[in-house]
């Protein structure tokens, strides 16, 4: 399936662009498991350097079920991003529904003054071709 997405969210200078793909092959939908991967690419378009420290994702499944994931940085680092830097990851979640959607933040410190400060990751979809209605 074609990746959803972009979505994109700027906050203080600092823009979060996320793309999902649905992975059939890690699937089992007679199972009730469906997994995507999300790609997340976080870019420093302001003028200080700022380091991500930790992240709270809410991950709601198509029966409304909220799961909230909060742990320190991202694929075990925390990047430290200078102005015009980026740093790019992918990860993914599995989900007991054919659809759902994840939203988020990063928790955030600026390198010169110690400001913390939430950056919002955009609320994106996780489709798959199995769930009832879908545009594909």
């Amino acid at each position: 399936m074609p990746p959803s997405g972009p979505f994109e969210a700027v906050t203080q200078g600092i823009r979060v662009t996320v793309r999902a793909f649905y992975l059939a092959d890690q699937s089992e939908p007679d199972r009730g498991h469906f997994v995507w991967a999300y790609r997340v690419a976080i870019a420093n378009e302001g003028r200080r350097t700022v380091q991500l420290l930790k992240r709270t994702w809410l991950i709601t499944d198509a029966m409304g079920r909220t799961q909230r994931v909060h742990g320190e940085g991202v694929i075990g680092e925390q990047p430290v991003l200078e102005p015009g830097e980026s740093f790019e990851y992918t990860s993914g979640t599995p989900l007991a529904t054919p659809s759902g959607f994840m939203r988020g933040v990063y928790h955030m410190v600026a390198g010169d003054s110690g400001e913390a400060f939430d950056v919002t990751i955009p609320t994106f979809s996780l489709d798959s071709p199995h769930q009832p209605g879908g545009v594909h």
